[in-house]
């Protein structure tokens, strides 16, 4: 039995756009799909970076990574580890301040508000709170004339996002949505796992329809299963039809969705 070859793209940093490249952590799975994008940004004619989401403590991907320019600011979209994890080894071995919204994974720099700007690398920033995978996810929109949308997990290049417990809510996820929903068309998604995506406002929208189209089904589930169900239960009505294998991060959903329904 011989093991799956890696992905071509691990450890090599790929332009997505204008002002932004990708480096792909080999750290695949049910949660992270390929794996963890690491986003590195900036302006024209600029002699520094901006890392976002550094990924995993995995010290060949953060090698690779501080291979390069300087390095202005780390920012970070949430606390989940493959996200995070690597983000205080990487700002020691490149000097680098981080900022997050949470500040608890800042250091030398104060956390994230929303509605700020961030200016380094060249490039402005703007700041959106997006709640509800976590309650510290953030997007970063990068102003100019080449606009894009970092999502982190928010959003994703494929599938659907998790609402992630205890921190997460769906309530707050849906705001996020009908947020990103307002976009101006045709503003790229570069997500924290998966593939790049051409409409951030597009695909919103039809994020948010797929969630109504969960509610209802759980709605059904719980008229068949009865109002005391638990979210256990109706993934196994719900998602009958998915491999078991991602009931575990479904009960996460149907958590969400229940305490949503219930309240």
């Amino acid at each position: 039995m011989t093991a799956a070859p890696e992905h071509p793209a691990y450890g090599v940093l790929r332009p997505a756009h204008p002002l932004a490249s990708v480096l792909l952590q080999n750290n695949p799975g049910h949660m992270t799909l390929e794996g963890t994008n690491t986003w590195v940004l900036a302006g024209p004619g600029a002699s520094d970076r901006i890392v976002v989401d550094p990924g995993e403590d995995d010290g060949e991907h953060l090698e690779r990574l501080a291979d390069g320019p300087p390095v202005a600011l780390v920012l970070l979209t949430h606390h989940h580890h493959d996200h995070s994890g690597g983000a205080p080894r990487f700002a020691e071995m490149v000097g680098a301040p981080i900022r997050a919204q949470d500040p608890g994974l800042c250091s030398g720099a104060d956390p994230l508000t929303d509605g700020e700007t961030v200016q380094a690398a060249g490039l402005p920033l703007w700041v959106m709170a997006t709640p509800g995978h976590t309650a510290d996810s953030t997007s970063f929109l990068i102003g100019g004339n080449a606009p894009a949308l970092l999502t982190g997990d928010t959003v994703l290049g494929r599938g659907t996002t998790v609402i992630a417990q205890p921190d997460g809510g769906l309530g707050p996820y849906l705001d996020s949505l009908r947020r990103l929903a307002e976009l101006p068309p045709g503003v790229p998604v570069l997500p924290g796992h998966g593939p790049d995506l051409p409409d951030a406002a597009e695909i919103a929208r039809t994020y948010l329809a797929h969630r109504e189209e969960r509610l209802d089904q759980v709605r059904a589930a719980l008229e068949e299963l009865g109002p005391d169900a638990t979210a256990r239960q109706v993934v196994e009505v719900v998602y009958a039809d998915v491999d078991e294998k991602l009931w575990d991060a479904a009960e996460w959903s149907v958590t969400a969705q229940l305490e949503y329904l219930r309240a």
